[in-house]
């Protein structure tokens, strides 16, 4: 349980605002008596149109006036928002980093501003946040990692594909599965690439990779877009056989372990990790104990609102 946050107020103003606003709001929750801002790394995948939707859902429950924005996932992009963020003096900020390093100067800023601010999703490299709302991303590779196992039967040739590079929802989900692959010496990674979260990227990386390799037991992809590429390009060679495991559950990813042209996805439920960020800001704010557990997080060890990840596969469809 975290203690009563006693929030600060702000003590630095910017000395300069931009003539033309770095940060334009692509959603706006009317009057309320909260002004919440929400740094999104990107709305262009849907794991994350979903969790837009579980903000507003929770905003206009609370009765807050909720920004968010859409960095398209571009630190410097983000940066800039975060920035005019604080600038506008908003009572909590909600940041999820398109990279966790790269973002390591907004968390600063906002370290500076007093303004409290938690981290949504995915974590960036820097102290100083409230608590952060999520499932696991490590814990999702975890589960990727073993509904792998159970698919190969602890035996195969593996082809992954990695996120953004830098971001912390790539290299924490790269540790779980890592985690389990590493006790099966009958499981051997024949590539690993990055296809950026990127349906698109997938299937011209898993193009080139189905031309290099013959021999290809599966596919663990670290979302579903990944994953739904990587079917497109399995499929367009006429390729039989290749077991592809994604995260996010998509409602497409989904409809694919229906039809048996996905092995599984993991469910890490973003909708509702939206409503739980705004709820729990809206605690915050009116210093209200927040219920969370403290979860190992490199060498620290940080307040968690933790949404449950699942796996989803053919059997689980049939509960």
């Amino acid at each position: 349980m975290l203690k009563n946050q006693k929030l600060v107020a702000i003590s630095l103003i910017l000395l300069f605002v931009l003539t033309m606003s770095l940060f334009s709001p692509i959603s706006y929750a009317a009057k309320g008596k909260y002004r919440i801002s929400v740094a999104l790394c990107t709305l262009n995948v849907p794991f994350f149109v979903e969790m837009k939707k579980g903000l507003e859902e929770e905003a206009a429950k609370q009765g807050v006036q909720l920004y968010i924005a859409d960095a398209n996932n571009s630190p410097g992009t983000q940066l800039a928002q975060v920035e005019d963020m604080i600038t506008q003096k908003f009572d909590l900020i909600i940041l999820n980093p398109a990279d966790a390093k790269a973002l390591i100067p907004a968390a600063r800023a906002l370290n500076k501003s007093g303004i409290p601010w938690i981290t949504l999703d995915r974590f960036v490299d820097e102290k100083g946040y409230i608590l952060h709302v999520g499932a696991s991303a490590e814990m999702g590779g975890y589960f990727g990692g073993k509904a792998l196992v159970k698919a190969l039967n602890g035996k195969g040739r593996v082809i992954v594909l990695e996120g953004i590079p830098g971001s912390s929802a790539s290299r924490d989900r790269s540790k779980g599965f890592t985690s389990v692959i590493s006790n099966y010496p009958g499981i051997k990674i024949i590539a690993q690439q990055p296809a950026d979260f990127s349906r698109q990227k997938a299937m011209e990386v898993m193009e080139n990779l189905l031309q290099a390799h013959r021999d290809i037991d599966a596919v663990y992809a670290y979302n579903d877009e990944m994953a739904l590429g990587a079917i497109n390009a399995i499929e367009a060679a006429g390729r039989k056989g290749i077991i592809v495991i994604g995260c996010d559950a998509e409602d497409e990813a989904i409809e694919a372990v229906k039809k048996g042209r996905m092995y599984a996805t993991v469910d890490f439920a973003p909708r509702k990790t939206g409503r739980d960020a705004v709820r729990v800001a809206v605690q915050l704010l009116e210093g209200q104990e927040v219920q969370g557990v403290y979860f190992s997080q490199g060498k620290n060890w940080v307040p968690w609102v933790m949404t449950v990840a699942d796996i989803v596969d053919a059997q689980s469809l049939k509960k």
